[in-house]
């Protein structure tokens, strides 16, 4: 726990002087509150006889009083404002580099997770320790001054009552501390599941569709209450212990106050007299005082539950922030004159080492050659592509491009060598325009107009409200066609030497796909294209068909020299178009 307040600290560090603000104006106003109960007790001595009441004494109190009480509220705001500050710009910036962390983490890292998981530590969590800062640094700041201070007026009043309230005073700190420890793994357990039931609400809102089309709403209710039903459980668990904390020590913090009370009363009766003789508005400010010492620890300990939930969060944020990094090849080569020449040379690799995926595979692309990758689900096809573009890197063997070992090459300039276009569609909210020029930011509109006509886009576009101008998003009401034609819109306009094609045309109706068709034809004209289909009509013209079963390639040629082989191929290609 210590460990990770202190990593939190670090992220304070920059804006000190909001905390040093914090401390100045939580002392100012603090001792400005501790200055009340002193002019009250005077007030009290001012009409403690009868007939003798100092109207004028009491005049003057009450002005000074009506002072000292604004002064203390406006030094009170001055600091939640800089704590506000504080809290919020330290948690700002740990949301940005967990947000950036995400950016450089392997994509394995990414795959092995929900969206919904990560959603909720770069979000939800973060916005826990903020509230947690929040609290903490106010109610803390002014909790310790605010002790101190009662505790040195207590002593200047009557020190032998106020030695055995000191004395009684760990009392508190125990309860609170067996009830604090308690409750920890109850917090921690909590932000896990809490993660969980995002990630599964985000999944099921998101894929609606195919939740209803397969009848899953009940099993999906089911595993939502069985988490839900957990997470109410461990709840109510961390907040009752939580809870404990404040009545636990407001008990013992009333026995204090008693204790005081009754001692005061006796010294000032003249019954102790080793207590020592007080009058009647000493005792009063004594025991004012007395409440305000012990007050500060209800506060505090109020604020380890939300300190509690703030840790478990911030670990978890942490762990996000300690995974490791993509290594930084900064100093390796730039691809800028990418021939398009692609080599594998005794590849191996899987994703789970226990499981073998790609053994000793070996490949010979020529620039502007067209490669069609086909076989059934999970022989590997999706992987070659994740190894040309290093999402994943290999165990063992060789990947060139353009002659250059794609491990000596910078990740950021092989990928730009390539334009991918994916069978799943991804459309973020902006304008169409925006959404065609993603790759190219500072494409002119007549650029992407081009490339919206050279894919037959061009048309669906205008008949749209706003045209190019547009906002569209995932649930725009855009067909997956006209989505899928956006995507494919971009690439035309990033004009890549090397193209990927998986499952392109997938969603988008035969005709479409004719003039699709036409129109990669041409962008494919002296570029090294990658073309992943199971609709086998759609690569009879490439140049080598490779034929993969169980990560290795077992048929390698043209459509007519597979046919003719009469061999897996030929199996495929002829069940497709059986009757």
């Amino acid at each position: 726990m210590t460990k990770t307040l202190m990593r939190v600290f670090r992220y304070a560090k920059p804006y000190m002087l909001y905390f040093v603000l914090t401390v100045v104006f939580a002392a100012l106003g603090v001792a400005l509150s501790l200055a009340v109960p002193i002019f009250i007790g005077n007030a009290v001595d001012c009409c403690a006889g009868r007939g003798k009441v100092d109207f004028d004494g009491l005049k003057k109190i009450v002005s000074e009083l009506a002072v000292i009480v604004v002064l203390s509220a406006l030094f009170q705001w001055m600091m939640s404002f800089c704590t506000n500050k504080l809290a919020f710009r330290t948690v700002r910036d740990l949301r940005a580099d967990v947000f950036a962390k995400l950016e450089r983490v392997p994509v394995k890292y990414i795959d092995s997770r929900t969206r919904g998981e990560l959603t909720s530590r770069v979000i939800n969590d973060t916005e826990i320790i903020s509230d947690g800062l929040l609290q903490g640094f106010t109610q803390f700041f002014s909790g310790v001054i605010t002790i101190i201070g009662t505790l040195a007026f207590m002593m200047s009043i009557n020190f032998k009552i106020a030695a055995v309230v000191v004395m009684l005073t760990p009392l508190s700190f125990i309860a609170a501390s067996k009830i604090t420890k308690a409750s920890h793994d109850s917090y921690m357990k909590q932000s896990a599941l809490r993660g969980e039931m995002v990630s599964l609400a985000e999944e099921m809102a998101g894929n609606q569709k195919l939740v209803r089309s397969f009848v899953y709403g009940d099993r999906a209710e089911e595993r939502f209450d069985k988490i839900n039903r957990e997470y109410g459980k461990i709840g109510t668990k961390a907040t009752f212990f939580s809870s404990m904390t404040n009545p636990t020590t407001r008990f013992v913090n009333g026995l204090i106050y008693a204790a005081a009370g009754f001692l005061g009363a006796m010294g000032a009766a003249g019954f102790f007299p080793f207590i020592g003789v007080m009058t009647v508005g000493k005792l009063s400010s004594f025991l004012a005082y007395s409440n305000q010492y012990t007050k500060p620890f209800n506060e505090i300990s109020g604020v380890f539950a939300e300190l509690q939930n703030a840790v478990a969060s911030a670990q978890r944020v942490f762990d996000v922030l300690d995974e490791e990094e993509v290594p930084d090849d900064s100093d390796k080569l730039v691809l800028t004159d990418c021939t398009g020449d692609i080599k594998l040379e005794n590849v191996c690799f899987s994703y789970v080492p226990e499981v073998k995926l790609i053994e000793d595979f070996c490949l010979d692309v020529r620039s502007g050659q067209k490669v069609a990758i086909v076989g059934p689900t999970g022989c590997g096809k999706s992987t070659i592509i994740n190894l040309l573009l290093r999402f994943y890197d290999i165990r063992s063997g060789k990947i060139s491009v353009s002659g250059h070992d794609v491990q000596d090459i910078t990740r950021d300039s092989l990928r730009s060598s390539f334009g991918m276009v994916l069978q799943e569609t991804w459309i973020f909210t902006g304008t169409v325009a925006e959404n065609i020029a993603y790759g190219v930011p500072g494409a002119s509109r007549e650029e992407i107009i081009a490339a919206a006509k050279a894919v037959y886009a061009h048309g669906f576009i205008k008949r749209l409200p706003q045209g190019y101008d547009t906002i569209v998003s995932e649930n725009s009401g855009l067909s997956q066609g006209q989505k899928q034609l956006i995507c494919i819109a971009r690439i035309m306009l990033m004009d890549p030497p090397m193209l990927i094609l998986d499952e392109a045309t997938s969603s988008i109706d035969l005709r479409t796909e004719q003039r699709i068709q036409k129109a990669f034809a041409k962008l494919m004209q002296g570029r090294t294209s990658f073309i992943i289909a199971h609709r086998l009509s759609t690569i009879k013209n490439s140049d080598t068909i490779l034929v993969m079963k169980s990560g290795s390639v077992i048929e390698q040629g043209s459509h007519d020299e597979l046919i003719h082989r009469g061999g897996f191929y030929a199996e495929l290609y002829n069940s497709q178009f059986a009757t």
